[in-house]
């Protein structure tokens, strides 16, 4: 009989280790709270050999290639449109940038004719049995898998419902970040450097690629309170927070109004020192090691996703053995994400910060985080779990 599993999460890590599942013979349904995908949203990146080795082995990197944003520096303004300083693109898009919604898409097309999906639900309780996990959802009936997977990011339901409240384990950063708007800013496919504008005061930054393009807000801010589906309240947040920026953020406020994808959230690290997982019941991708925009996010969940899934089918199903080479690998390699903090490098909060920052980003030891960066991304002893298992790619 065929192990079944059930993930939550649709995004990115959930679709990825659904692919990787099923190739190597596993019954996979994953849930979905949102009604369907969700597209658009901010662009992301793979970097390194590492990255593209994996995303190889799943045979959508030509796919990825051609749905790439272009690589877009960052010129940082004064309040009269004089250039300060650049943001090299190179450091934020890594080797490789997509929007989230194309990436999810992509995955999904891999896995949706494979895989059972289960979209507008989502895990109300999870028990775990001798021989399985027992799983309640909000709208569907109860079912029991052999194992569950929480790849459901930084508000991770499975990670409460298993581990325990999210204030043990997610950390708030002292900053929130807002992205508006679903055009990117260079055209898909496009290998040309597109430039976006961004302009600073003292704990705030607003980045724009011009008019009706994606926005970008970062501030400093202490934990808000607000219900993360009351669209209209965080609309109110961010305008509230910018009332008293100059530049082209009056302009930006204007346009966001109209914008539909609109998305806030705070800058936050989760840190599970007891590790990713606790019997039958395993946390992948911003769950387990997610740091708001610190460059590793999407990397790490795909690397993650074939990493578990690999260990699995390498021990015949035996997650206890699975789940314990996992976490060895990755919290070895989930320390890349380090204890970065965007908001802090972005925004920071004093003028003198600022001018600190825009010296930084011109000097030689900018260059030399680059190249720290680089290696890290690499810094995995990266299995060849297809070749060890035999198995044949599902398309």
């Amino acid at each position: 009989m065929r192990t079944t599993v059930l993930i939550s999460g649709a995004s990115i890590a959930g679709p990825a280790l659904a692919y990787w599942l099923h190739r190597y013979g596993f019954a996979v349904t994953v849930v979905e709270r949102a009604p369907a995908l969700r597209p658009g949203g901010q662009a992301v990146d793979f970097k390194g050999a590492t990255h593209r080795t994996v995303l190889e082995r799943m045979g959508i990197l030509d796919e990825i290639e051609q749905r790439r944003t272009g690589t877009t520096d960052t010129v940082l303004v004064d309040a009269d449109g004089k250039q300060v300083a650049t943001i090299s693109g190179d450091f934020t898009g890594g080797d490789v940038e997509i929007l989230r919604g194309d990436l999810s898409q992509i995955m999904y097309n891999r896995t949706a004719a494979h895989c059972e999906y289960l979209f507008g639900d989502s895990i109300s309780a999870l028990t775990e049995t001798g021989d399985g996990v027992y799983v309640e959802f909000e709208r569907g009936p109860a079912r029991t898998f052999d194992l569950v997977f929480g790849a459901d990011g930084i508000h991770s339901r499975v990670r409460g419902l298993a581990f325990g409240p999210e204030r043990d384990f997610v950390t708030h950063l002292g900053y929130y970040y807002c992205v508006a708007g679903a055009s990117p800013w260079s055209e898909g496919g496009s290998r040309a450097r597109a430039i976006a504008y961004g302009h600073n005061t003292p704990g705030k930054i607003a980045i724009s690629g011009g008019p009706k393009a994606q926005q970008l807000y970062l501030f400093a801010s202490p934990e808000l309170d607000y219900r993360r589906d009351d669209n209209a309240a965080q609309r109110r947040v961010v305008e509230q927070v910018y009332a008293d920026v100059a530049w082209e953020v009056p302009r930006m406020l204007g346009e966001m109004a109209d914008f539909d994808d609109f998305y806030l959230d705070s800058i936050s690290k989760v840190r599970m020192q007891g590790g990713y997982v606790k019997g039958r019941i395993a946390l992948v991708g911003d769950s387990a090691y997610g740091n708001t925009l610190g460059g590793f996010g999407t990397g790490l969940a795909v690397v993650g996703a074939y990493v578990i899934a690999g260990e699995l089918a390498v021990a015949d199903g035996d997650h206890t053995v699975a789940f314990t080479r996992y976490n060895e690998i990755m919290q070895r390699y989930a320390k890349i994400a380090g204890s970065s903090n965007a908001g802090r490098f972005l925004a920071p909060k004093t003028a003198l910060g600022i001018r600190m920052r825009d010296w930084f980003l011109d000097s030689w030891l900018f260059t030399l985080m680059l190249n720290y960066s680089d290696n890290a991304a690499n810094d995995i002893d990266l299995r060849d779990y297809p070749t060890l298992v035999g198995a044949k790619d599902v398309g």
